[in-house]
């Protein structure tokens, strides 16, 4: 026999539970890592196999039908150069008269999209239109999916030239000034004849544009040189009228006003002088007429300097002064001949000095008045000359505006008639910037429908869209699938696995085969397989079971254990014959006491009558002893609930049933209670308070979340010891469950346990 252990010698259905914890946190990671959203994706695919395959196939189909029935199409493409700067033949100096371009990148780039635009244009579609009579040409506005169905008949130019514009496509070249141009047509033929015909239409429309413009601004020209011309010797007559007028010489108005400037300056300068001469005349004058004649010796010493006679006079006179003075002081008397001498002298002396002194009051009175009149002269010819300054000032704006508006007017008829005669050198010249540089040839290969790519995406875009379908299923399944969903969502440690038991398509283990040639007659049920064939998977997962039961509280047992699930057809019968099963073949003395008192099965599972029962022994402990307890399994006794009472959940809530409960643990091991759904009956949530400790059962693909959140918060209420969960019925040879086979949930098969050998097989 081929012997190999799951690892580290534990069962392929044990589920580690951390001792003396009931219940654990709902983050706790108890049966290993939480699934991947890519495993989660895998295995939702590989359970909706066939619904993504259903879907898939119809898109693929209809995207091949589609595309094999669509309309080839074709391209047409040529290649044009658009030169921001057109050629200058007759050199910088003479330019276009439309901007073609600049030097600027981002002027160039305005200059572009302005082209691409016209390329695009209405105005060229409709005349490539009316060249070649496409708006009666039905092959040619009917030939692509999008266009609307004709009735026969032709249609307006405006309307072909729309649907060509649809067709035309223009793409510049990146970093060259290449644009390639391009036209879709079903007709490979007629998409490079109306390709050409349109560039050559927007060439000629380029040119005729750049030519009429030209012509245009020649003639504006040409029409203003003439008005300027006209207007230019209109000023030139008004200047010299107005300088005749004026008596303005030939020299400028600012050479006049220089030398009249100048003028003014010397009369300033005269007039300053001739004032001084005056002021010093003056004060002479005055101190001339201080002068006392009774002492001739206090002349001032300025008149003494500049009269040569006065100044001798006066030294005389102090000489003949001082001689009488001296002749008075040696004692002679005033009538001594010698001092009337003196005194004669002195008199004449005196006279002399005041002759002189009237003489020269008189030449400096004749000289004031002689300056007099030469500053009033002076002053007259300054404000005369200031008068003329003022006045050819005045007459200088006028004839500065007159001279302005006669060089304006030069200047820009010089500058017209300039730009006149190059821009009819232009003209002449017929300047493009705009040429083909590659011409369209008839297409070969069509470029729709795209047939591999359109084949690729219609299998793609199935492919995805029913793994969204299938992956929208798997979302859309509210029930519980896996361990991790009842740890991680709900916080119950999960004590393992049960695998769902078809009687039809159980193995025959040696075991069983040897059981039935002994009693033929011998037939259990499904529910006590882990009896029958002690070797097959479920018996493995019920020990599993049974082991982490024990494990959860080592140091105090749980005695009295309560089996219950969320909602009704979860298997909570099933789970409670397979662990009293397991706990008995461990050599424990185990009840298996029913307490679903509204729809009892386990009688059925044993074979017995439910005449008597639970109920039985609430109304009287002696018939302990009469009661149907044993059953085929050693060290395991049944209950049955007995007859159906009409108030089950006062019969469970009532001090006799918990001194049932009492007595059936004083004389078994173990007390294994099989109960009604929690959801429907408050039988169970009662039970719950009343035990050592409640197994949830949760039916794989069949509970719903809101049923167990609802069980678990209904248990919490009460405050009822939680054990942990088992999660029932699952099929682990289905595809449904074969994502789980790869994440350490099931090793049967994987650690080389065959339907017909166990782990003692194997050992």
């Amino acid at each position: 026999m081929n012997a190999c252990r799951a690892p580290n010698n534990q069962s392929p259905y044990t589920v580690n539970i951390t001792p003396n914890n009931v219940t654990q946190p709902k983050s706790a990671k108890l049966l290993g890592e939480e699934p991947s959203p890519l495993m989660v994706l895998t295995h939702a695919v590989r359970k909706y196999s066939l619904t993504l395959v259903l879907v898939t196939l119809p898109v693929f189909v209809g995207v091949t039908f589609y595309t094999l029935g669509q309309t080839k199409i074709y391209r047409a493409s040529m290649t044009i150069r658009i030169d921001p700067k057109p050629p200058t033949p007759l050199g910088n100096a003479v330019q276009t008269v439309v901007d073609m371009g600049s030097a600027k990148y981002w002027n160039n780039q305005e200059y572009y999209e302005t082209e691409f635009e016209i390329l695009r244009s209405m105005n060229v579609a409709l005349e490539t239109v009316s060249r070649l009579g496409l708006h009666r040409d039905l092959s040619f506005l009917a030939n692509q999916p999008s266009d609307a169905v004709l009735d026969g008949t032709a249609v307006t130019p405006e309307v072909a030239a729309e649907k060509l514009r649809k067709r035309l496509t223009v793409d510049p070249v990146k970093e060259t000034r290449l644009t390639e141009v391009s036209l879709l047509d079903a007709d490979p033929i007629r998409a490079q004849r109306v390709l050409t015909e349109l560039v050559n239409v927007y060439i000629d429309q380029h040119l005729n544009y750049v030519q009429d413009s030209t012509t245009d601004a020649v003639d504006w020209l040409n029409d203003q040189a003439g008005k300027l011309k006209v207007e230019l010797e209109s000023t030139e007559t008004s200047v010299n009228n107005y300088k005749t007028k004026n008596n303005i010489l030939s020299v400028s108005v600012d050479d006049q006003t220089s030398m009249l400037r100048e003028e003014m300056l010397q009369l300033n300068e005269a007039l300053t002088r001739v004032r001084t001469h005056h002021q010093h005349l003056t004060s002479r004058l005055a101190l001339l007429k201080g002068f006392n004649p009774e002492n001739p010796a206090n002349l001032p010493t300025d008149e003494l300097l500049k009269s040569g006679p006065l100044q001798q006079h006066r030294d005389l006179y102090i000489q003949a002064n001082s001689e009488l003075q001296a002749l008075l002081g040696s004692g002679r008397g005033n009538n001594h001949p010698s001092v009337l001498a003196a005194q004669a002298s002195l008199g004449v002396l005196k006279k002399a000095i005041h002759d002189e002194v009237a003489n020269i009051v008189a030449a400096l009175r004749h000289d004031v008045t002689a300056s007099r009149q030469e500053k009033q002269g002076l002053a007259g010819l300054f404000n005369t000359a200031k008068q003329r300054a003022l006045d050819l000032n005045t007459l200088s704006i006028d004839y500065n505006r007159l001279e302005r508006d006669r060089d304006n007017t030069e200047k820009l008829y010089s500058l017209v008639l300039d730009r006149a005669k190059k821009s009819d050198l232009t003209r002449m010249m017929r300047v493009n910037n705009i040429r083909v540089s590659e011409r369209a040839g008839v297409p070969k290969l069509p470029v729709f429908p795209r047939v591999p790519l359109n084949l690729a995406f219609g299998l793609f875009a199935g492919i995805v869209l029913g793994i969204a379908v299938a992956f929208g299923r798997e979302m859309l399944d509210r029930t519980i699938k896996t361990p991790e969903q009842l740890e991680t969502d709900f916080g119950l440690p999960t004590l393992g696995l049960l695998p769902e038991i078809d009687a039809k398509n159980q193995p025959d283990s040696p075991q069983r085969k040897r059981r039935r040639h002994k009693d033929p007659a011998e037939k259990l049920s499904p529910e006590l397989i882990v009896h029958s064939d002690p070797t097959s998977g479920v018996a493995e997962a019920a020990r599993a079971i049974r082991t982490n039961i024990m494990l959860s509280a080592p140091d105090k047992q749980f005695k009295t254990i309560l089996v219950t699930s969320a909602g009704p057809r979860e298997g909570k019968t099933t789970v409670a014959c397979c662990v009293a099963v397991a706990m008995a073949q461990a050599g424990q003395r185990v009840c298996l006491l029913d307490c679903d008192m509204r729809r009892p099965r386990l009688h059925k599972v044993f074979g017995k009558l439910n005449d008597r029962g639970l109920t039985s022994l609430m109304l009287d402990r002696s018939v302990f002893d009469d009661l149907p307890k044993t059953t085929p399994v050693d060290n395991l006794d049944v209950i049955p609930a007995g007859p159906i009472p009409p108030n089950p959940a006062e019969l469970i809530h009532s001090e006799n049933f918990s001194e049932v409960l009492q007595m059936l643990g004083e004389k078994y091991d173990r007390l294994i209670i099989d109960s009604p759904p929690i959801a429907p009956v408050t039988d169970p949530t009662i039970l719950s308070t009343k035990v050592d400790g409640t197994i949830l059962v949760v039916r794989a693909f069949q509970t719903t979340r809101d049923l167990v959140r609802r069980a678990r918060n209904t248990l919490a209420s009460v405050q009822g010891p939680l054990i942990g969960a088992v999660l029932n019925a699952v099929d682990l040879h289905g595809k449904g469950y074969a994502y789980y086979k790869s994440h350490h949930y099931y090793y049967y098969k994987q650690e080389g346990y065959g339907p017909e050998e166990s782990q003692d097989d194997a050992a």
